[in-house]
């Protein structure tokens, strides 16, 4: 079974509303070889939304505390952030997950680059990094 990011497959879970769709990855999910989630909204956070960016760090800094997650409003969200990629995890573990497809660039998704400062850098988001550290192969799609 494959984790998707669920903006990528034309669900409306992106925090502009924004839907980017790629069919291969939408193919996936008919054939019931995938299964679409957004950490965010797992997390509790609202669609739209405001923009979130780490501060002093990147995903492994917010998951061993050392770094939070604030929206463009000021309102930290790290916790929401933390709860949707823990139930991401959690599914991914019971469905048997080998692969996760996600959002390249997001502070959650992101694999090679996550942003600081709504700047991107090199990095991971919260949810890839928890993957990885469970043995789960990752693959970035912007």
């Amino acid at each position: 079974m494959i984790i998707i990011s669920a903006c990528l497959v034309g669900l409306p879970t992106r925090y502009d509303l924004e839907v980017v769709s790629h069919p291969h990855l939408v193919e996936l999910v008919k054939k019931g070889l995938a299964i679409p989630l957004c950490p965010e909204q797992l997390g509790g956070l609202s669609t739209p939304r405001s923009p979130s960016t780490i501060e002093y760090g990147d995903g492994e800094d917010v998951v061993n505390a050392r770094a939070r997650i604030i929206s463009s409003e000021g309102v930290d969200v790290t916790e929401n952030f933390l709860r949707g990629a823990y139930a991401v995890l959690d599914t991914a573990r019971l469905v048997s997950a080998e692969e996760a497809v996600l959002k390249e660039g997001s502070p959650s998704c992101g694999i090679n680059y996550t942003n600081r400062g709504f700047e991107r850098i090199k990095g991971m988001g919260v949810l890839s990094y928890l993957l990885h550290l469970n043995g789960i192969n990752l693959r970035a799609v912007e």
